[in-house]
């Protein structure tokens, strides 16, 4: 039995702007193509003078009196303030809150499990909520729960802050933290550590031993004492 095809009762999204003949006023305040404000005109003269650009009459302030229209390609108009929406969109960073459930008993192994999976959340730039969860009569010692968090957020201490301390909501006790920095704000500068081990170039010129050799090179001042001595 074929299923029937459900369809999509919502409206279509409509475009509100006026431009062209939906413009049903007597004049407008027209600026043209260039820019320049032409000034209050009736509105056969306006779609004219759009006409003859072969261009689309816009309105831009329907408030005004009487409404400001603008000379423009509506379509790439349209077009380039959908591309900077979506640019916009683009650069707004997402925050994802993960969650992850543990129980007070937990064991070694599932308590690796986990804080691997918060440490992969972190790594990712999201934020993660513990969740501890109580049963019966584990609702009578809070504090197994709160040392649970309070290990993991050391476990997690290089790549993690606590946004939200341990706090106790009826049978579940949860904590929030956030992705941290500190790593990469820790990190040596490169340029100090090449510095550092950098050997000197092929071409410099040799140091001095310290046995002699070099020092007739060193007396710079002799051949200006000599031409001294020549001179008088």
């Amino acid at each position: 039995m074929a299923i029937p095809r459900r369809f999509d009762r919502r409206p279509p999204e409509r475009d509100d702007t006026r431009i062209n003949d939906r413009i049903r006023v007597r004049e407008v305040r027209l600026i043209g193509d260039d820019g320049n404000q032409i000034g209050v005109v009736p509105i056969d003269k306006a779609l004219e003078y759009a006409r003859e650009r072969d261009l689309d009459l816009v309105e831009v302030s329907a408030e005004s009196k009487p409404p400001v229209c603008r000379v423009l390609d509506y379509s790439k108009y349209k077009y380039e303030q959908e591309q900077k929406a979506k640019a916009a969109r683009k650069h707004q960073k997402q925050v994802n809150v993960r969650e992850i459930k543990l129980r007070p008993k937990i064991a070694d192994n599932d308590y690796e499990t986990k804080k691997n999976h918060v440490r992969r959340f972190l790594n990712g730039d999201d934020r993660v909520k513990v969740t501890i969860m109580f049963r019966g009569r584990e609702q009578s010692h809070p504090e197994r729960g709160t040392n649970l968090l309070m290990r993991l957020a050391e476990d997690v201490d290089d790549l993690a802050v606590i946004e939200q301390r341990p706090i106790q909501d009826g049978r579940n006790m949860t904590m929030l933290l956030g992705p941290s920095h500190k790593k990469v704000q820790d990190a040596p500068a490169p340029e100090a550590s090449a510095g550092a081990a950098a050997p000197p170039p092929a071409d410099a010129p040799a140091q001095p031993s310290g046995n002699g050799a070099e020092q007739p090179e060193a007396e710079s001042p002799e051949p200006a004492a000599s031409g001294d001595a020549a001179s008088k």
